[in-house]
Parts: C-alpha cells; structure tokens; sequence
C-alpha cells in the first residue's frame, strides 16, 4: 500500500498542475513540439496507473495480473523516455548530430523493452516472480535502466550547450531541461537499485513540475504577452496613433450593455469630420492627404486630453467624454469652433464637429446619441463651406 501511495500522489499531482497542458490549446501556436510534450504527459500518467496498480497487485501476490501489469510498467516507461527524446528535439528544433543521437536513443530504448518483454514471456531476461509472488528484477531491465541513465546524461549535455548560445527565457527553458534530464539520472539510478520503490515515479514527478513550473508558465506568460500587443495593434490607429474602429465597436458594445443593465452613466459623444480632404488627396496625393489627416487628429488629441479619440473611418473621428472633459464639453467644443473658424480664415486645415449628450429617457443606445452629434456635425459642415488653402 505504501508503494502504490506515491504513485497515487503522484497522479493526483500530475492532473493538477498539467490539467491545462494535457488538453488541445486551439488558440495557441508552439509548434510541434507543443503537441509532442501534451503526449509525453499522457505516458507519464499511463506510467502511475501501471505503477499504481503494480504496487496494490505485488502486495496482493496476484502473479498473472501483475506479470500482465509490469509489461505494462515497461512499456509506459519506455514510451516516456521515447516521447521525451521527441518533445526535446522539436523544442531545441537543432538539427544536428546529438539531436539526431538523442531521437535515436529514444527509439532504441523503446525498441529494446520491447523485444525485452517478448523474449521474456519464454525466457526470464527482464523480470520474473519467484514461487511466493516476489518480484525479482533480472539483467536486462539493468540494462535498459542504464541505456536510460545513457539518454538523460546526454540530453542533459546536449541542451546545456544550447543553453549557453541562448538568452531570455530560452535560456531559462534550457536551463529547466538541463535539470530535469539530470534529476530523472539520478532516480533512474535510485530505482536501478532499489527496484521495489517508487524512485521512478518520484523522479518524473520532480522533473514534470520542473518544467511545468519554468516553461509552461513563461510560455502562458509569453503568450498573454503577445495577445495582449496584438489585441493592442488591432485596437490602435497605425495612421494616427489614436483608438481604431475596432476599439470604438468595443466601447459602444460597452455602454449598450451598460445601458440595457440599467447602470447609469454620463457621457457625450463628439463627432468630427475633415473638410476637404478628398480635395488635398486628388491634387496634393494620399501622403499629403495622410499629413492632413494627422494634424487634425493632432487638434483634437490636444483639446480633448482626458476622453479616448477614436479613428472612425477615413476622415472621421469620434470622441467619448467622460469625467473633466464630459463636465467642461461646452466649453472644449466652442474653444475647438473658434480655433476652427480662426484655421479658415487663415487658409489652415478645418474639422467640423458636432456634440450630443447621452439623455436616458431620450437615449435606448449609443447610437441614438450619435446620430445627435452627427447631424450636429454636418450642420456646422454646413457654416465652414469651402476649400481650404493649407500648408
């Protein structure tokens, strides 16, 4: 019972911290090395249950049902140890001789225990049961444990001189699989000698929550990362620096929501249009047209500090007010008309905006607030006619 303890531990400890690990990620993109460790973590749980069952069936003395279990036992280990030269080999992705001499190890390991165990159904070379059921290991499972030791050394070599040309967190990762190739020699030993404790099973779960805990970690870091900078880029302007169409769906999702919960807010939308711009782009081209585009934006930014600036279609934008500038919105806009009106006598660049406040009993949605500011927009248009002579 105290033997099968620790695999049952072990088990317990294994879905826990690898629950994620073991499941297909869609969203996510490692590469094919990704896959192969999501299938070097079911061989390790095929293993516990063998060794799991192994330990209740020996203490029982049931000698068919634990022969049939330590064939099992073998080859879970086997299947470890081959599926672990994978996943080390596409993580390193160095197609280089000791890469080539890792995967091969890990397939004459695998091939080995095989014909170990066939041979051993007529002649004992690997395992056999003494008259009373005790378990006697024999030659050949020494022989497969030290091809093991062999394998774990030189994975252990092997990534530690890739360690040393790697840096950030490629580098940690190397480090991780350093010592967890090096941790699993030492109980791959352990059990060599003491064949009736757990020592294997101690050592794929030290070694697991090795890499558990300094690569699938980093990598669940790195990948929130580069969510988070692409979510970033597609919420972004490139033109303008300003918040893109797609944040500008976001925020009016946000308030609809807010509005239909009841939830009770104060906000304005203003809305802004350049004038003349298809002009600038038909006898000045699209760079100068884009220059006209970014000192507008430019304008707006300075004037309306505190309120997110959103880019919504090409020569338009739309400003949230919200806090200061939504307590301040009369007096932002007739500071914005009269520099506007100035920007027109002078021959510079002019942007017509319109504002409409968010009213509840007026206002089912967004929108309808909106359409305020956009009507009041084109009736301003409407004052500021003409073509405007910039730059």
């Amino acid at each position: 019972m105290l033997y099968a303890s620790f695999g049952i531990l072990s088990i317990v400890l294994h879905i826990i911290i690898n629950n994620e690990g073991m499941r297909e990620q869609d969203g996510r993109e490692y590469g094919l090395y990704r896959s192969r460790y999501r299938h070097f973590l079911y061989s390790i749980l095929l293993y516990y249950i063998a060794d799991i069952l192994w330990g209740f069936l020996h203490e029982a003395r049931i000698v068919p049902l634990v022969y049939a279990d330590t064939v099992l036992y073998f080859l879970s280990m086997a299947l470890s140890v081959l599926l672990w030269s994978r996943f080390v080999v596409a993580y390193l992705n160095r197609k280089d001789y000791l890469g080539k001499a890792i995967s091969h190890m890990g397939n004459i390991i695998f091939i080995y225990v095989i014909i170990s165990l066939v041979v051993n159904f007529f002649i004992p070379v690997i395992f056999t049961f003494a008259e009373d059921g005790e378990y006697m290991p024999m030659h050949a499972r020494y022989i497969a444990l030290g091809i093991q030791i062999a394998f774990f050394l030189v994975t252990a070599v092997y990534t530690f001189v890739a360690r040393i040309k790697s840096t950030g967190s490629a580098h940690r990762h190397y480090t991780t699989i350093v010592f967890s190739s090096v941790t699993m020699a030492i109980f791959v030993v352990l059990q060599a000698a003491y064949p009736l404790l757990p020592f294997y099973a101690i050592g794929c779960l030290i070694a697991n929550c090795l890499v558990h805990s300094f690569i699938e970690v980093d990598e669940k870091r790195e990948f929130n990362q580069k969510l988070g900078a692409a979510r970033n880029l597609a919420y972004t302007d490139p033109l303008t620096g300003v918040k893109s169409t797609h944040a500008y769906v976001e925020a009016k999702r946000a308030i609809d929501h807010d509005i239909r919960d009841g939830i009770s807010r104060e906000f304005a939308v203003v809305v802004f249009d350049i004038n003349d711009l298809k002009v600038i782009n038909d006898t000045r081209g699209h760079e100068e047209g884009d220059l006209f585009i970014k000192t507008a934006c430019s304008i707006i930014c300075k004037l309306f500090t505190h309120s997110p600036v959103f880019r919504t279609g090409g020569d338009e934008f739309a400003v949230i007010l919200e806090g200061t500038d939504y307590e301040h919105r009369d007096e932002l806009l007739d500071k914005f008309d009269k520099q506007m009106d100035e920007n027109r006598e002078n021959g510079l660049i002019v942007v017509s905006g319109g504002l409409a406040v968010y009213t509840p009993a007026k206002d089912g949605d967004f929108d309808s607030v909106f359409q305020r500011a956009d009507r009041k927009m084109y009736e301003r248009k409407s004052t500021l006619k003409g073509y405007c002579n910039v730059f």
